[in-house]
């Protein structure tokens, strides 16, 4: 059965007279009429605003890149259209018709949408779980979202699904084996070299996109405007990101989230986490992020990505009022903020190794998501590593591939991973432990990726070699300070970002305060996560800095 069929009362709720009443209130304007088959909001729409039915039917209907088409259900009197790509103001993945006899109905745009949900929190809980339930059903039943062709084991084509999925987007996957998917590059006019395609659900057609190609083609990124002026910057989307942009968004701040990945930081990647309050039976990473995801957007936090910051401009922060802080894009453009909260986390470490770039996306991954797991199902997996993000992927791994080889510098696991991980790794029949061991050589070519790769023992210098297709590398992560060059926050001695200390500059005795909790050593700029300096590295230590900020904030941008 569906998501639908066994939650349908949850995924389309019908509002009382009453709540109807109190919606429209809150509606951009007064009621609309709509012919019988008139279009109300098409697929690809960037903006498309949600309709409450107050009389006829409006239709949604689905549709993939390659056109195909179904109908998801037909909405009536008091109920609502829309997922959570209208909170955000995001390209719409459904198309919306009036049906034969024609619809009555009141528009909500993302605005309107998010007053509605925050205004009146009984019809805010329904509509809210309605969008998500609606995102999680075209997730799981298809017929929806993009059409990617390729080859699967090509490293652009995982790329491209490893961003879709990072992103909560729908897609589905067609191998060029498949004769069918062959015959539509072929009436589609194209030749191998532009593989990976991407048809987008709008109609755009994709060649080999990259990630800021493939959000554009989506509409997932927002326009920008360089003379808007944000009462704060959140540099990354992780839990401590996303965190303040919750917090900060709720207490009626201006946010705008930064981030050249997607959401959910390196805590997206967990295959699940058991040990985060609240959730006994554990939670995915990726889950965890999502929920975090729609509850910024619902309280009105613009989240951008994938758009990484390449420069802050911090000068002008001795004048009074201080000059907001500039910030430069990857893709040239600027934004402005009266405060900056640095919540980048870390990029992941990679190994000592001359070949590994040619095997990176080819081979070697950093992350064990369902996608990897599709592509190395049944084989004999290597994976480096000894702490907690190892262990969830270890635990993650195992049951779906034939033997997995662990190996790890130290004598054992003890000192770094959660003992539930251990005793559970210890359970996993078809996992086998190579302490004090390291691997030195990895063979292969760029065409047929990842073939074999040479291990050391390191307390007998014995050496080995192993054929071997798929190597996992969790060995830890540095600090994501690099775009930080040029700005003057100050770093510890391995890269992380102080905080909350005394600093005896000009600028600080102008001001006449010492540092905030959380402020970095120049003013109005915090770091929180896991790239503050002695910050736990646990995702609910992120999350908890994320609240903390705050509050910080409020002070730095009150009126003086």
């Amino acid at each position: 059965m569906s998501l639908i069929d066994t939650r349908h009362d949850q995924i389309f709720p019908v509002l009382t007279a009453a709540q109807v009443a109190v919606a429209r209130r809150f509606a951009e304007g007064p009621p609309r009429s709509f012919a019988g088959g008139e279009e109300m909001a098409a697929i690809g729409q960037v903006g498309a605003p949600s309709f409450l039915v107050l009389s006829g039917q409006a239709v949604i209907y689905r549709r993939d890149g390659a056109g195909a088409k179904g109908t998801v259900t037909t909405h009536g009197p008091g109920e609502i259209t829309g997922d959570v790509s209208q909170l955000g103001g995001r390209g719409a993945l459904v198309e919306v018709r009036a049906g034969d006899e024609g619809c009555e109905a009141v528009c909500f745009d993302a605005a309107h949408l998010r007053a509605l949900i925050i205004g009146s929190a009984e019809i805010g809980e329904a509509v809210m779980r309605a969008f998500i339930l609606r995102r999680m059903s075209l997730l799981a039943d298809g017929g929806a979202g993009s059409v990617l062709l390729g080859r699967p084991t090509d490293p652009a084509l995982v790329r491209i699904e490893g961003f879709l999925t990072r992103n909560g987007q729908p897609y589905s996957v067609h191998d060029l084996h498949d004769p069918e998917a062959e015959g539509l590059v072929q009436r589609l006019g194209l030749a191998t070299e532009h593989l990976p395609l991407v048809l987008c659900p709008g109609g755009a057609v994709l060649k080999a996109p990259s990630d800021v190609e493939l959000a554009a083609g989506l509409g997932l990124m927002p326009a920008l405007d360089p003379a808007e002026l944000f009462d704060v910057a959140i540099v990354g989307a992780g839990p401590a990101g996303l965190a303040a942009a919750v917090y900060a968004a709720s207490e009626a701040l201006s946010v705008l989230v930064l981030d050249g990945q997607g959401y959910g930081g390196q805590a997206g990647a967990s295959a699940r986490i058991e040990n985060y309050l609240g959730f006994p039976t554990g939670i995915s990473g990726h889950a965890l992020a999502g929920r975090a995801f729609n509850q910024a957007q619902k309280f009105g936090a613009r989240i951008a990505t994938p758009l990484a910051v390449r420069t802050v401009d911090c000068s002008g922060r001795d004048q009074h009022p201080p000059k907001p802080f500039v910030l430069t894009l990857t893709d040239g453009r600027t934004v402005r903020a009266r405060s900056v909260v640095i919540a980048a986390g870390a990029r992941y470490r990679r190994l000592d190794v001359p070949e590994l770039p040619t095997f990176e996306g080819a081979g070697v991954a950093y992350w064990a998501s369902p996608v990897e797991a599709r592509l190395c199902a049944g084989e004999e997996v290597a994976l480096v590593g000894a702490g907690n993000s190892a262990g969830q992927a270890i635990v993650f791994l195992a049951p779906r591939v034939r033997h997995l080889h662990v190996f790890a510098r130290g004598a054992g696991l003890e000192a770094t991973m959660s003992h539930y991980l251990i005793d559970r790794i210890n359970a996993l029949p078809n996992v086998t432990l190579h302490f004090h061991t390291e691997v030195t050589t990895l063979s292969g070519d760029a065409g047929s990726g990842l073939q074999g790769m040479e291990t050391r023992d390191r307390s007998t210098g014995e050496t080995k070699s192993w054929d071997m297709r798929h190597l996992f590398l969790l060995i830890g992560a540095d600090p994501n300070t690099g775009w930080l060059d040029g700005c003057p926050v100050a770093l510890d001695a391995h890269g992380y970002v102080r905080t909350g200390e005394a600093w005896d500059s000009p600028t600080w005795t102008a001001l006449g305060r010492a540092p905030l909790t959380l402020e970095t050593s120049v003013p109005g700029i915090f770091a929180i996560g896991d790239i503050r300096a002695g910050s736990a590295k646990r995702v609910a230590a992120a999350v908890g800095d994320g609240a903390q900020v705050v509050a910080s904030l409020h002070r730095v941008l009150a009126p003086t």
